[in-house]
């Protein structure tokens, strides 16, 4: 078959004008002002307000412990403020109480909480979210330190937050602690971890240095604790700074349920105090 005869000189005329045309718009697209962007929608997001209470509601009337359980004598309303306390002269030598003030009122799986705790003195704290109340199966008394009432004891996750006893104790604030279970430290500050189905535990990620951390923690201040649960991602933040992260892909996980709130205090001498507690149910 022969091939149809092409009119070259018409082909590159047409070829050429082609290439004027691409060049010139070309040119006119690189010299044209681009637009700005929208930073209200593409931007970088704006820092969260603490202060922003809007779609919560609030676990604490700043007055009375309404809603709240605890072992009596340890708990009390002060400047507006939930505050628990141990002092040496009610305790024997040696005693390390470990007990709970309890909020029965509501029960959560996925929420957003925000809070601001201080402890002072000495001993420890945490928040307690996705819990429960009593003595979990199996559990004992740790030898030489007398049993709690379980009417008091909280058992699931928890938000750590420690007064600096130790180099290790300093280390605990912002970490996620299985309280109460043979589990014990899940996620250490400046870890992401993931757990799997029949499997160990495995970091995935990290946020930061343990120890440089602790440069957000403000010992024996006011901390602004800011817990995030949905499904099985929870994530802690302490003072704007992200200290942990677990992705818990484990359906029969202990830490995926929907569970209560508590506070803790633990320790002798040992004085921890929360204000602001705000609390956005999802379900």
């Amino acid at each position: 078959m022969n091939k149809p005869s092409i009119n070259r000189p018409t082909t590159l005329a047409i070829a050429a004008v082609m290439a004027m045309w691409l060049s010139a718009a070309l040119g006119a697209s690189a010299q044209a002002p681009k637009p700005k962007a929208d930073n209200s929608v593409h931007g970088e997001p704006a820092p969260i307000d603490f202060a922003d209470h809007t779609g919560y509601t609030s676990l604490f009337d700043g007055k009375t412990l309404t809603g709240w359980d605890g072992r009596p004598g340890l708990w009390r309303v002060e400047d507006g403020a939930i505050v628990g306390e141990t002092i040496r002269e009610k305790f024997p030598e040696h005693a390390f109480p470990n007990t709970f003030l309890i909020n029965h009122g509501v029960e959560a799986k996925d929420f957003d909480l925000k809070l601001e705790i201080k402890v002072e003195k000495g001993g420890g704290s945490g928040i307690q979210y996705r819990s429960s109340v009593g003595t979990p199966s199996g559990s004992v008394a740790r030898q030489g330190y007398p049993a709690e009432d379980p009417q008091w004891v909280m058992f699931g996750p928890q938000a750590d937050f420690w007064y600096p006893v130790s180099a290790q104790a300093a280390e605990y604030t912002g970490q996620l602690y299985s309280q109460n279970t043979s589990r014990g430290a899940i996620v250490l500050r400046g870890q992401v971890v993931q757990s799997l189905p029949g499997k160990n535990l495995q970091q995935v990620g990290v946020i930061g240095d343990r120890g440089k951390l602790a440069a957000f923690v403000k010992d024996g201040e006011w901390n602004q604790y800011m817990i995030i649960a949905r499904g099985g991602v929870i994530v802690h933040i302490l003072n704007g700074q992200l200290m942990a992260v677990l992705i818990d892909d484990d359906q029969a996980s202990s830490n995926s349920v929907s569970g209560l709130f508590g506070l803790q205090l633990e320790g002798v001498p040992c004085k921890v105090s929360f204000r602001n507690l705000w609390l956005k149910k999802i379900n």
